[in-house]
């Protein structure tokens, strides 16, 4: 595999040449700086793009524009990274080595028309297109509490820091959705365009003079941008006392969330130690959590912890019966408190170092992995995946001990299930 970035000025263009995928994935990331009041209308603005454009003025348009390109995929997703929000479009089409030549040239130009001719009439995105995509919205909106893992998320970092973009609902608001109109959407879309980073990936068995042709031809954003504010967010002092916060669903399981703020780390702490501390305690089947918890305890269903290296937060989460929530957290609370006292055996940090390793040797068996990895390194200044591999297995357990006690319990959330 071959990665090489290319500064094109309003864009940067990273290729990574690998034959391991029949496919080639063309991802187009625009990088925003999150405002609360824009989230539910970038969410309507990617999805109107995908119902139309210029030349196809419906979704069944596309749908057979896409056919043509034997079964090309596209799509689009929403994600806060940090400070940042940033939304993607990306397209998956089959080599050319198995379809025709000239075919993968014919996608991105189809990428090309629904990003930049949107269907405008009268500087207006149509009403019609704005109408079926607000529905489609509002039954998001309706219906987030079906989820109940994500919805304890967000009510657990609402919680956490309020006046946090950590705290913003990426599905939206739907009081914000009920003011956007069609001219405001389209002044949204032109600022988008104007003012967003942009990175494009482009993965898979390609040539990579003709694609860097092919896509300085079809991408040209007129404006060279340059980054305001930093990703990783502010550092959160933690409360003096823990904040315990509840709401009632009707279920018969209960979501437990917990909020965890990490002390002010080095970069090198964030990347190698916490990563192993964090496998340690509860990011596998086989961590001190599910362990204590779950298997000797029989306290929950299931129990992980996730690292967001960029939010500077650990977060635990357990499905659980509402009886025992009181007992469950006294165990997190003893299970930290003894990690933090060095009580995990080298065992346990050579199997942290496996996990680890696996992981980044995955990388390279799917192309979204891929870009995810060297988007991360563009955004955090992360080593190559494959530089990290010799530093990771450096780690010793003082450097695991001193990153766990930069771990502290803060939030509390509990969606307390109950059928009455």
């Amino acid at each position: 595999m071959k990665y090489t970035k290319k500064d094109l000025g309003s864009y940067n263009l990273h290729i990574i040449k690998t034959d391991k995928f029949k496919t080639v994935t063309v991802k187009v990331i625009f990088h925003s700086p999150i405002v609360k009041k824009e989230i539910t209308m970038r969410n309507v603005l990617s999805d109107i793009l995908l119902q139309s454009s210029e030349n196809y003025p419906s979704k069944r348009d596309l749908i057979i524009k896409s056919e043509e390109l034997y079964a090309a995929d596209l799509y689009n997703s929403t994600d806060r990274i940090g400070n940042y929000i940033m939304t993607s479009f990306t397209l998956q089409v089959l080599n050319d080595k198995y379809t025709e030549e000239g075919n993968l040239n014919k996608a991105v130009e189809f990428l090309k028309e629904i990003l930049f001719n949107p269907d405008i009439e009268n500087n207006s995105f149509k009403e019609e297109n704005l109408s079926l995509v607000k529905n489609n919205c509002e039954v998001a909106l309706s219906t987030i509490k079906e989820d109940p893992v994500d919805y304890t998320i967000i009510r657990l970092n609402e919680a956490y820091d309020k006046d946090s973009p950590i705290s913003y609902r990426l599905v939206g608001y739907k009081e914000d959705l009920d003011n956007i109109n069609t001219s405001d959407l389209y002044n949204y879309y032109n600022k988008m365009i104007e003012k967003d980073y942009v990175d494009i990936f482009v993965v898979g068995d390609i040539d990579e003079k003709e694609i860097l042709s092919t896509i300085k031809a079809n991408f040209k954003f007129r404006k060279i941008k340059k980054q305001g504010i930093p990703y990783e967010l502010s550092i959160k002092q933690p409360r003096k006392r823990r904040l315990i916060a509840r709401e009632k669903v009707i279920a018969s399981q209960s979501k437990l969330a917990i909020a965890c703020p990490l002390k002010k780390m080095t970069k090198y702490e964030k990347d190698y130690p916490l990563v192993l501390a964090n496998i340690i305690f509860g990011g596998t089947s086989d961590s001190k959590l599910f362990k204590e918890v779950r298997e000797k305890n029989s306290l929950c269903y299931a129990i992980y912890s996730t690292l967001s290296k960029l939010d500077n937060v650990v977060v635990i989460k357990a499905g659980i019966d509402k009886e025992n929530f009181e007992k469950t957290v006294k165990i997190i609370t003893e299970v930290l408190h003894q990690v933090k006292k060095g009580k995990f055996t080298d065992k346990e940090i050579s199997m942290a170092k496996e996990i680890y390793n696996t992981s980044i040797e995955n990388i390279e068996e799917n192309p979204h992995r891929i870009i995810s990895e060297y988007l991360s390194e563009e955004i955090t200044g992360l080593d190559p995946y494959k530089d990290r591999l010799e530093k990771m297995n450096k780690v010793t357990k003082k450097d695991i001990k001193k990153a766990l006690n930069k771990i502290n319990m803060d939030t509390i959330f509990l969606l307390e299930g109950d059928l009455k």
